[in-house]
């Protein structure tokens, strides 16, 4: 140390020096920590003494050391430090940390120490730092640098030694016992340790969670639902798929719980946690391992009576390391909270799995909204955009991630072009692939990295599953394989695969478009869609054909379940599958067609089918199935007639007579648009008559029961009903719209007769509502207005009316078209304009499911009361 007996005065430097962790170090070595100690107090005089630092005191490991120059005092700290770290300890561990803290003010000695409140301020300075690290106040970096260049005192010794020295500006801190703030910076050189836990200040903060960049939106009531599940959990896990905003979610309930835990929240990420998880905690918390102890000791000992909350995030890149630093904090911390974000559980007993559910439309509309005007430089789509905008939020599936992903995309597209290309999201939304970084910058970056982490059993289900339209029950996962059952839960504990209630297992559409290039990159995709279209046809036949063989009643509602795997199913079948599973499915699909208006589709899938037939052998008879199946589907006559012409020359041909009835009813559709009705009924007649009793006829008897009721010839078309019957409920395609039952009832209210025309009408509507006939229904509905009308309820049919026609309409045939005017007409008339339009908005708004609730309440006529059969018949036209 320097010779001289005189203290610096004026505007000294003062450096406080100890050694982090003395204690433990001397626990650890025993007698050894006297050579050490003594070790560190040479290797520490000899540098301070080579830049005339003056020791007032050495107490144990510490020393208190006076400079006259700022400049001295810093070259001094970086050569000890230096020196330091350079000699020959026993052993790694055996190398003390020391501290190292700095301040210049102005001080005068007195004797032989100094009365200087700038001597407790370069105290509190040296104890904010960490073993290895050199500190010092604002006041000591100005005195070194001015304007980036040396202060004019520092010799040119010095000048060498503080080349390369630099400022790390930790900001302001306050310094226990100080009421100010002091700007605190760490000296950087080469040879020193950098990085270090934030300084130990009193003011510290009390959580290291990040600043947010963009707002946060939505999730209010999620957010509330986490912190009251941590008020009675120890351990809370968020799981759900990459990019669902699990992070995000949890840096907002450590917001919101922040009062609730005096000693802080603070978060590590798995996946930067390169020193691994307590290495990274114990930096979090400002916590520096101690010598020859694990960190992990020192994290149990610092966090055992802390009331603090842990938000561990990624947890997935390193389930088993997390689950099992979690089990040790958990143990010996009994008031600290763990809050978990990962793809899948981890599995530590006492855990609390929360799936984060979608954003509501609602609030993926907002998300999406803000971050395209920002990915627009700040200005916000046109006022006409917003309609396009929902259509684009609605397709998302409530995922942050895709929102953010298509907010870049607007600023190239419209919304309604976006709109348009989200059937494949990862062709519209992904960046091309040289753009794709991190795991969160693409779907496909995020799904790669929970892809990567499954066996090969699961992967593979995954890429078969792919093929499937919409959510699927257990049976169908059973389908695709003996070890599926294993996988599922694999799949579902990643967050891949969604149970839904049912239970049904589902895949969002990301993770379907992101499978199915897996399946076709693994040639996979040929076996795995033949065996979908195989499912499809095993489903075909178990709704309907019932379990002695015969044939079950179509029924849209058991159809509806199936109608978008057969679809997808067909559409293979129609491109290079087989063709003649197709045409199957195509018949399956017809009557949901005709009632959901896919008779486009339907054709063009079925041409699709007819330009590979010399690819496969076809039955003729499911030709001419398929044949009448399209002619059913043509809106074009010429088209209806030249497929109507082709199923009769097969069913000739082969002599079915089946086919051929029902190929010539296809007939009588041309006459009835082209008014023929005479014609019509008379073309009618000479089917039934061909038909021989086949039931194929029945189209023909329910048209010329409709020509008969429009002529008025109300006995002949309720004897021809009466007979139908048989033949209705023979027919599965038919049986389920009771169009008979409807048709009687229609003739009954024709008569006047509400009993009859009661009873057949409710049968008929319970029947098409139960079979999803939701047209038919509407008909139905239709005709018990004229009912309510006919039995001195005006207001009540005017109601019903408006239901009905919000629904579908009642039919607008050439037959019924007059009908059901002329009776609205009445109904006009007989309240006023403004009574029946009220009433007819108020049917319209009140949704098909009450109004068919409502004309299912209506009251049955009751002739033991004295009710009339044929009441109002005086008051109603014809």
């Amino acid at each position: 140390m320097s010779g001289r007996t005189e203290l610096p005065s004026g505007l000294v430097t003062f450096m406080f020096t100890d050694i982090e962790g003395s204690t433990r170090l001397a626990r650890m070595l025993g007698d050894e920590y006297r050579l050490v100690l003594g070790a560190h107090r040479s290797v520490l005089r000899a540098a301070l003494s080579d830049f005339d630092g003056v020791e007032l005191f050495t107490e144990g490991d510490s020393f208190f050391v006076a400079f006259q120059d700022a400049g001295a005092a810093l070259a001094a700290s970086v050569e000890a430090q230096r020196r330091l770290s350079a000699h020959d300890w026993p052993g790694r561990d055996a190398m003390p940390r020391v501290r190292m803290g700095m301040h210049t003010g102005w001080a005068t000695p007195v004797g032989d120490e100094y009365a200087s409140v700038e001597v407790h301020r370069a105290a509190r300075v040296a104890a904010a730092a960490h073993g290895g690290q050199i500190l010092c106040s604002g006041a000591t970096a100005l005195s070194v640098r001015t304007d980036g260049a040396p202060a004019p005192t520092v010799t040119t010794t010095m000048t060498k030694q503080l080349a390369g020295v630099d400022f790390l500006d930790l900001g302001p801190h306050r310094l226990r016992g100080f009421d100010d703030d002091e700007r605190l910076f760490q000296v950087i050189a080469a040879g020193l340790d950098r990085d270090f836990p934030r300084p130990r200040t009193p003011g510290s903060p009390k959580h290291n969670l990040p600043a947010a960049l963009s707002s946060f939106v939505g999730r209010r009531t999620e957010a509330a639902d986490l912190a009251e599940l941590l008020t009675s959990n120890r351990i809370v896990t968020i799981t759900g798929p990459g990019g669902a905003g699990k992070t995000r979610l949890s840096f907002a309930v450590g917001e919101r719980v922040l009062t609730s835990y005096p000693h802080g929240v603070w978060t590590v990420d798995a996946v930067s946690a390169a020193t691994g998880l307590a290495p990274a905690l114990a930096a979090a918390l400002g916590l520096r391992t101690e010598p020859g102890r694990p960190v992990l000791e020192t994290l149990l000992e610092q966090c055992a009576d802390r009331r603090m909350l842990l938000l561990l995030q990624t947890c997935d890149a390193a389930p088993a390391a997390c689950a099992g630093l979690i089990r040790m904090l958990l143990a010996a911390c009994p008031q600290m909270d763990v809050l978990v974000t990962g793809r899948e559980p981890l599995g530590v007993h006492g855990e609390v799995v929360w799936r984060i559910p979608p954003m509501t439309p609602a609030d993926a509309f907002t998300l999406l909204s803000e971050r395209a005007a920002a990915a627009r430089g700040g200005r916000p789509g046109p006022v006409e955009e917003s309609t396009d905008l929902a259509r684009v939020a609605s397709r998302l599936e409530g995922s942050p991630l895709a929102a953010e992903l298509a907010a870049g995309r607007l600023r190239m597209f419209t919304a309604g072009q976006l709109a348009a290309r989200l059937d494949d999201p990862i062709a519209a939304l992904d960046p091309v692939s040289g753009e794709m970084g991190e795991r969160h910058d693409s779907i496909t970056a995020s799904l790669d990295w929970s892809y990567r982490t499954l066996s090969g059993r699961a992967a593979g289900l995954l890429r078969r599953l792919s093929v499937f339209a919409g959510a699927v029950d257990l049976s169908a996962v059973e389908w695709c394989g003996p070890d599926a059952l294993g996988s599922l839960a694999e799949l579902t504990e990643k967050s891949l695969i969604d149970v839904v209630p049912g239970p049904l297992y589902r895949m969002s559409e990301q993770v379907r478009a992101y499978s199915t290039r897996q399946l076709s990159a693994a040639g996979d995709e040929h076996a795995s869609r033949d065996r979908h279209v195989a499912w499809s046809l095993h489903t075909l036949d178990s709704v309907t054909v019932d379990t002695d063989g015969q044939p079950r009643t179509v029924s849209l509602t058991e159809l509806a379940p199936f109608v978008a795997e057969w679809r997808a199913a067909l559409r293979w079948a129609a491109a290079e599958g087989d063709v003649s599973a197709g045409l199957r499915l195509a018949g399956g699909l017809d009557p949901w067609w005709r009632e959901h208006g896919g008779a486009r589709e339907g054709r063009d899938l079925l041409f699709r089918l007819y330009h590979r037939l010399d690819e496969a052998e076809i039955a003729p008879a499911a030709l001419a199935t398929a044949y009448l199946t399209h002619a059913g589907l043509a809106d074009d006559r010429d088209e209806r007639n030249r497929f109507l012409e082709r199923a009769e020359r097969i069913a000739r041909d082969i002599d079915n007579q089946d086919l051929l009835v029902r190929a010539l009813v296809g007939g009588r559709l041309t006459l009835l648009e082209n008014r023929n009705y005479d014609e019509a009924e008379q073309f009618c007649r000479d089917v039934i008559g061909q038909a021989d009793q086949s039931e194929a006829a029945l189209p023909a008897v329910v048209t010329l029961a409709e020509l008969l009721c429009r002529r008025d010839a109300l006995d002949e078309a309720a004897d021809l009903l009466g007979g139908a019957r048989q033949w209705e409920a023979s027919r599965p395609e038919d049986r389920g719209r009771r169009t008979v039952d409807w048709l009687l009832g229609i003739v009954a209210l024709r008569r006047r007769d509400l009993v009859a025309a009661h009873d057949h009408l409710v049968v008929a509507l319970r029947s098409r509502l139960r079979h999803g006939f939701r047209g038919a229904a509407a008909d139905a509905v239709a005709a018990i207005a004229v009912r309510c009308a006919l039995g001195g309820d005006p207001g009540m049919a005017a109601v019903l009316f408006g239901g009905a026609e919000a629904a579908r309409g009642a039919r607008r045939t050439p037959m019924f078209g007059s009908f059901w005017s002329a009776q609205q007409l009445w109904l006009r008339t007989s309240l006023g304009d403004a009574a029946f339009d009220a009433a007819y908005a108020e049917g319209v708004g009140q949704g098909f499911d009450r109004i068919v609730a409502m004309a299912l309440a209506v009251e049955h006529p009751d002739l033991e009361d004295g009710a009339a059969r044929f009441i109002g018949s005086a008051l109603r036209p014809s």
